[in-house]
């Protein structure tokens, strides 16, 4: 018999894993195992079930619970005989267990085990010790009792227990050795994230991050574990945690280099795409040796080889990555983004700041230093720099580029470092696949990119200087401009940048932005009513906007009955000059809500629900529960009345403050009951439509079950693949938004999930850090939640994403953690994906034996369960590792295998990817005409289907083969078509084709 409190509370006998009743009764077993063997007395397990209201009954209600649970521990007890195991002792009872039988006490023992080693200086054993007692935890202890019992003192010191070991062990490793940094590192950022307050482990991460190498992220773990204590508890980091800090930014790192090999796509389950290879890793045209081999697919549904542009390393290996940075290597064509928001038509005044601004600007050959433009919120900096930026537009031919850093977002979760460097390279066309991991390297490569053009780059309310600095231009030609409510004095002390603090316009400007508004000769008829406006908004232009937009609602109202609600409402507004500002328009906010509709009045408070940045009609009207004819309307008197913006026809945002504001509207006006429905309804609309456009890219693929999608909720539907991979462009900073909303205020359970149904799709299209994030996150939250089949995906699609990004160590251990839990599951196919994973692992790095062995269990695996489709997909992976070996006729036998299977389950996807990899084999062989033969029946069931990235990957195969039968503008037409498909969808690989085309000439 085994029981299981570190985690969901479980029993085993022998295998099978013993159902343990209703909630009651599996808090009681908790209580009793938490204790390990000392007795309970009756009145503290009343206490603990009932808390200060028991029933009359309760005594008489735990021994029934009590009787049952003898039962299922002991089945074999004779009625009226006592029990060897659940025992009466001092007024209460005592579950009698062993160390082999609860993972608490073996937990225990492995604790102070790794003590005693650490006494006799043993410091690798210590590790190892707390590694194997670390290993045993599924989560919280007694996760999934009713949360008021597990709130009890007895589970919090148990989990205690947890964070002392994790501190332990984290303490060990310097000394240890670095073999085991990666085991405790996957244990320690889990408990981080549980413990976001505990600074001494925030600090051992911190500290330990930097040992290990990891410096970039060593800092963005410091800078977000400050802000979390600053807006969430009002505290400043202490001592240790600066300490730590000190101590990662003395640590020296050799340069970053994209640790993912340029084959990133050698034979990847769920065909995922490749990333384009170096010019000098790639075969010239000129040299008609025999074309190698791309890669496989080895998808559930999926499984063809790669393009031409990965074909060299395929057949041998992944290529090393590129000594000059994976930018620098193949740049892109040049890119012009023009990315500046649109002037406000309403602008007003700024002379004298504009003058300054102007003075700013370098002469030819100047270098231009940053300007920083700072002041309360709602003052105009972003008008202002939006405004100016326009102006300055023409002067910088090379690109506009605008980032919002989010630094005083409401959920707190401020754009780091790495994601705006990534959205900077991304707007210059660099491809996802050749973005690097770390933060130095993207630094680096977005430096180099910008070197010698004139760019305007416009970084937008920033939190701090450390947030900025990694995304400032190098100086000569181009110009960055900076808008925070703070004053970023690091950014002028050690960037030697310029500062504009912009305060509130004066009368004259003040009343001109109200006369731009209203017009002129309404302003003028009123001049009184105007100027008193004027003074109870205290010349804020947010405010004085929000006013106009209600005066301009309502023609015919008189501006003298505007300035007397300010009065009535006690509207002096003196509370703009506090920080955080969610008092400041308070009272101007609620004229414009109160002029609403009811409808769009409850519209505007759910609104506060959504993750964001941004949301849909659909998402909108099932987050009010109406139609979407109902709800566009209601979306449009929002717009009209300034309290939404439309960013983009049909996508819908609420300014910060709008937020805030709304959501103190909704705590105030809904009952909890409508809040909770209409937030499930908005996040059973994303994770069903996200799920629904998941089984449209792969529709054989083995997937998560749902519950059924909450009443009145709209999730989308999506006609082929190329609807659902545009759907999943348009919400996936909405639904990475989700995840992480779930995760900190959440139960976990849409968190995790959303993450699953994400996984595809992030990894097709090369976003691997923010796979491994949002992957990080779902376990955290599968855990809190004891939720072991969420801890499995997670595990098994983090492992992934980090082989993908080159972090070996860690991908084993995490793959180790998924099949560990799938075997506990008896989740056959999760545990055959996790095979297949390792396979795709092993062939990286040339172990091609190894991989064959992970195929044979993953088929097997398969067969047990049924899924004949997984199988023809392996067997097309099992037919590419023949092809890394040379073995084309039993690569051929595999892969006719694989087609014959597709055929037979009807899956035109895994069919057309089964006839791609026969065509591959062919080629290799020298026949071409059956190569082409194969390629032509891929491309025709690409092109039915709608699988755009697949079609360009099989058109680049029909460029190998006319090269190698000398046909070079065959073969340029069909690259030709490749690009322009690739390109369209903004694919990475589209680069690696382009290079193919001008070294055909």
């Amino acid at each position: 018999m085994r029981f299981q409190i570190l985690g969901p509370v479980r029993l085993w006998r022998g295998s099978t894993d013993v159902r343990l009743g209703p909630p009651k009764q599996r808090a009681l077993l908790a209580l009793l195992l938490a204790h390990a063997g000392q007795p309970v007395p009756l009145h503290e397990i009343v206490d603990a079930l009932w808390h200060a209201d028991p029933p009359a009954t309760a005594a008489n209600v735990v021994h029934r619970h009590v009787a049952a649970l003898r039962r299922l521990l002991e089945p074999e007890l004779v009625s009226g005989t006592a029990s060897d195991r659940l025992v009466r002792a001092s007024g209460g009872y005592a579950l009698r267990v062993t160390g082999d039988e609860l993972d608490l006490l073996r937990f225990r023992a492995l604790c102070e085990d790794a003590r005693d080693a650490a006494r006799r200086a043993d410091r690798a054993r210590a590790v190892e010790s707390l590694v194997e007692a670390l290993n045993l935890w599924r989560g919280p202890s007694a996760s999934g009792i009713p949360p008021e019992v597990r709130a009890l003192p007895v589970f919090t010191a148990i989990d205690d227990e947890h964070v002392v070991a994790v501190k332990e062990a984290a303490g060990h490793l310097p000394t240890a050795g670095a073999a085991l940094t990666e085991r405790v590192l996957v244990t320690l950022r889990q408990a981080a994230a549980h413990h976001p307050f505990d600074e001494a482990l925030q600090a051992r991460l911190v500290e330990l991050l930097a040992a290990a190498g990891r410096q970039a992220e060593a800092l963005e773990t410091y800078r977000t574990v400050r802000t979390r204590l600053a807006e969430e508890i009002g505290l400043d980091p202490g001592p240790e945690l600066r300490a730590a800090h000190r101590a990662a930014l003395d640590q020296t790192r050799p340069p970053a280099q994209d640790p993912a090999p340029a084959r990133a796509r050698a034979e990847t389950p769920d065909r995922s795409p490749p990333q384009s290879s170096a010019p000098d890793r790639r075969t010239p045209a000129s040299a008609p040796s025999p074309p190698a081999v791309p890669s496989p697919a080895a998808a559930a549904t999926t499984g063809t080889p790669a393009t031409a542009a990965t074909a060299a390393t395929a057949a041998t290996g992944p290529a090393a990555p590129p000594a000059a940075g994976p930018v620098a290597d193949a740049a892109p064509e040049p890119t012009h983004p023009a990315q500046l928001p649109r002037d406000l038509g309403a602008f007003a005044g700024r002379q004298a700041e504009l003058e300054r601004l102007d003075a700013l600007v370098p002469g030819a050959g100047e270098p231009a230093q940053a300007v920083v433009i700072s002041g309360m919120a709602g003052v105009g900096k972003t008008t202002l720099a939006v405004h100016w930026a326009n102006r300055l537009a023409p002067g910088f031919p090379d690109g506009q580029v605008y980032v919002d850093l989010r630094g005083f977002h409401l959920s707190g979760a401020a754009m780091s470092g790495a994601e705006a460097l990534r959205a900077l390279l991304d707007a210059f066309g660099v491809p996802v696949g050749r973005i690097p991991a770390e933060l130095g390297a993207q630094a680096a490569a977005y430096r180099r990119l910008l070197a010698g053009r004139r760019v305007l780059v416009v970084l937008d309310n920033a939190l701090d200087s450390e947030q900025v600095r990694p995304l400032l231009p190098a100086p000569d030609g181009c110009l960055a401009v900076v808008t925070s409510r703070h004053q970023l004095q690091g950014l002028m002390a050690v960037e030697g940048a310029h500062a504009l603090a912009l305060r509130q316009p004066d009368e004259d400007e003040a009343r001109a932005l109200l006369g731009r508004r209203l017009g002129e000769d309404r302003v003028a008829h009123e001049e009184e009513a105007a100027a008193e406006i004027i003074g109870l908004c205290e010349r804020l232009p947010l405010a004085l906007a929000i006013v106009s937009a209600r005066a301009a609602l309502n023609p015919g109202y008189p501006l003298a009955a505007i300035a007397g609600e300010l009065r009535a409402g006690h509207g002096s507004l003196d509370a703009f000059s506090g920080e955080p500002p969610l008092a400041d328009v308070r009272c101007v906010f609620s004229w414009s809500y109160r002029a609403l509709t009811p409808e769009a009045a409850r519209l505007f408070r759910l609104l506060a629900l959504h993750p964001g940045p941004d949301c849909s009609v659909a998402a909108a009207a099932g987050l009010a529960a109406v139609r979407p004819r109902q709800v566009r309307a209601q979306l449009t008197e929002l717009v009209r009345a300034h309290l939404l913006f439309e960013n983009e026809p049909g996508r819908y945002s609420l300014h910060g403050l709008l937020r805030a504001y709304a959501a103190e509207l909704v705590e105030e006006l809904d009952s909890g009951q409508d809040a909770d429905a209409a937030h499930t309804r908005l996040l059973d609309h994303y994770l069903h439509s996200a799920h629904a456009a998941e089984a449209a890219l792969a529709p054989h693929r083995e997937r998560i079950s749902l519950h059924r999608p909450a009443a009145h909720t709209l999730p989308e539907r999506f006609p082929d693949q190329r609807a659902a991979a545009d759907w999943f462009d348009r919400e996936r900073a909405v639904l990475l938004a989700a995840v992480e909303q779930d995760v900190r205020r959440g139960d976990g359970g849409y968190g995790w999930r959303l993450a699953a149904v994400l996984e595809l799709y992030l990894d097709r299209n090369g976003r691997w850090q923010q796979q491994r994030t949002v992957q990080t996150a779902a376990i955290t939250a599968a855990q809190r939640g004891g939720d072991l089949t969420g801890q499995a995906h997670g595990h098994r699609a983090l492992g992934f994403a980090l082989s993908r990004l080159g972090q070996w160590d860690g991908a084993d251990e995490h793959l180790h953690r998924a099949l560990r839990l799938s075997e506990e599951l008896r989740d056959t196919c999760g545990q055959a994906r996790v095979h297949r994973y390792w396979a795709f692992v092993a062939n990286r790095h040339g172990r091609h034996t190894d991989a064959l062995d992970h195929y044979r269990q993953a088929l097997e695996l398969y067969r047990s369960a049924g899924h004949l489709n997984a199988e023809g997909s392996v067997h097309n992976e099992v037919g590419w590792t023949y092809l890394l070996l040379g073995a084309y006729d039993k690569a051929l036998e595999e892969c006719g295998r694989s087609l014959a299977v597709h055929r037979e389950t009807g899956d035109p996807n895994g069919e057309a990817a089964a006839w791609d990899s026969l065509g591959v084999a062919h080629l290799r062989l020298g026949r071409l005409d059956r190569a082409l033969d194969g390629f032509r029946h891929a491309l025709a069931l690409y092109r039915r289907i709608r699988d755009s990235y697949l079609e360009a990957d099989t058109l680049a195969h029909i460029a190998d083969t006319h090269l190698a039968a000398g046909r070079t503008e065959n073969a340029r037409a069909a690259l030709g078509q490749a690009l322009e498909i690739l390109a369209g969808i903004g694919h990475p690989d589209a680069e690696g084709v382009r290079v193919r085309l001008r070294e055909l000439g």
